[in-house]
């Protein structure tokens, strides 16, 4: 994936999905994000991920769900980053982060130097391990934590190891082992930078809501789902986005 403007493209196909479109419509009133405040909000995760020390490697930023889709406003931003699994920094480093902190795995599975820097944004699992997706969330998502009260859209972060495109497939293909729609990743995604690439198409794309979509459900008839059971995918996918609220975080590891 070295084109970020072919790779938008390739990501668009019909328009549009209804039921999120009726959830964003009825979202406005609760304090929704208008699409040219989410396209900002946007080029300054992207702004950040190119100019300052991440905790990980980034290697993609997406947008995918209701931003994707053109709607305005939005009741939800959806963001899905690649990461690099941290292989060598600072092992020996973290007893002192641990006794610091109380977390351990920093100088293993975050960078030591970025914790010197941003302890404030160190977060742990429920371990006690430093968790790289939750330590992004909190360096790329400062200050959204209101959002929490309610005032304004909610912001999902999906991180993971593998690429949008990969992890929509590795998602659909557990979600349907376990029966378990809400595990789906949204395939109707944009990307907005790629090693280093910013697309500056899709950014364009975005605030003119040119991207033509399938629905959620034709999305997934193409990903090999037949008619009923992505109908069905497709409702409890809508039914679990809508008891979101405020900053969530999902990672995983393929």
């Amino acid at each position: 994936m070295s084109d970020p403007d072919g790779a938008a493209d390739r990501s668009a196909d019909d328009r549009t999905d209804s039921s999120a479109g009726t959830a964003a419509a009825e979202g406005a009133d609760a304090g929704a994000l208008s699409r040219e405040a989410a396209v900002d909000r946007l080029e300054r995760l992207v702004d950040a991920v190119e100019s300052e020390r991440m905790p990980v490697p980034v290697r993609e930023v997406w947008v995918f769900g209701d931003l994707a889709l053109g709607l305005d406003p939005i009741d939800r931003l959806d963001v899905y980053l690649t990461k690099d699994v941290l292989m060598r920094d600072a092992p020996e480093r973290d007893e002192e982060f641990f006794e610091a902190y109380g977390v351990r795995g920093v100088g293993k599975s975050v960078r030591a130097d970025w914790a010197d820097e941003h302890p404030e944004y160190v977060r742990a699992n429920a371990n006690g391990h430093v968790a790289p997706e939750k330590c992004l969330a909190a360096h790329l998502l400062e200050g959204d934590d209101r959002r929490k009260s309610g005032d304004g859209a909610s912001i999902h972060l999906e991180v993971c190891n593998a690429s949008f495109e990969d992890n929509v497939t590795q998602r659909l293909r557990g979600a349907r082992m376990r029966e378990d729609y809400t595990q789906l990743l949204d395939p109707r995604g944009v990307c907005l930078w790629v090693d280093g690439t910013r697309s500056d198409e899709a950014f364009r794309k975005l605030r003119e809501s040119a991207f033509a979509m399938p629905t959620l459900s034709d999305a997934l008839e193409m990903l090999g789902m037949d008619e009923s059971e992505a109908e069905t995918a497709a409702k409890e996918v809508h039914a679990w986005r809508d008891d979101q609220e405020g900053v969530t975080i999902r990672g995983d590891v393929v």
